[in-house]
């Protein structure tokens, strides 16, 4: 250790100092973290967040209003890197339905904000499907959220939790 290193240390030592003696707790900088869904299973002891239902497995029918479900997954098993998140939705009669607008957001519950990619919109390919793509950085607990939106309004909210 330099001279300049036992100098950053020390000012780091002084502002920690200070911070705790003003009042601040090293929580005041912490990412908020959410109330549990009720029965929701948690990954890594972190439920999902109060106002997302959790969803069932990928692949499963998931109710999205009283006329609509959808299904999601990814296009290939998720491993390290991007991976592709599809949404399909469809009617009672089991016809696509492009209606809606889709957004997601991807995270590490345990490592709340430090890997979140924000709320994107999913785009629309040619044969109806929603597609996201997320980056998985590193392995552990992710949660994928879902965002679905008609004429406005917010018909469901759902986070998929999962291990990598």
């Amino acid at each position: 250790m330099n001279l300049t290193d036992r100098a950053r240390c020390a000012a780091t030592a002084g502002f920690a100092f200070l911070a705790v003696a003003l009042g601040a707790t090293p929580s005041t900088h912490a990412a908020p973290q959410s109330a549990a869904v009720p029965g929701a299973k948690s990954v890594a002891g972190k439920p999902a967040p109060a106002d997302y239902r959790a969803l069932p497995k990928p692949g499963a029918r998931v109710t999205l209003d009283a006329g609509h479900y959808f299904t999601y997954g990814f296009t290939k098993p998720a491993k390290i890197g991007v991976a592709i998140m599809r949404v399909e939705i469809f009617t009672r009669d089991g016809k696509h339905d492009t209606s809606f607008g889709v957004k997601g957001d991807a995270d590490m519950p345990s490592m709340r904000g430090a890997h979140t990619m924000g709320d994107k919109d999913f785009a629309l390919s040619k044969k109806g499907d929603y597609l996201l793509p997320i980056p998985l950085v590193m392995p552990g607990d992710w949660e994928v959220r879902l965002t679905f939106v008609k004429d406005g309004k917010t018909v469901l909210r759902g986070a998929y939790l999962f291990d990598l």
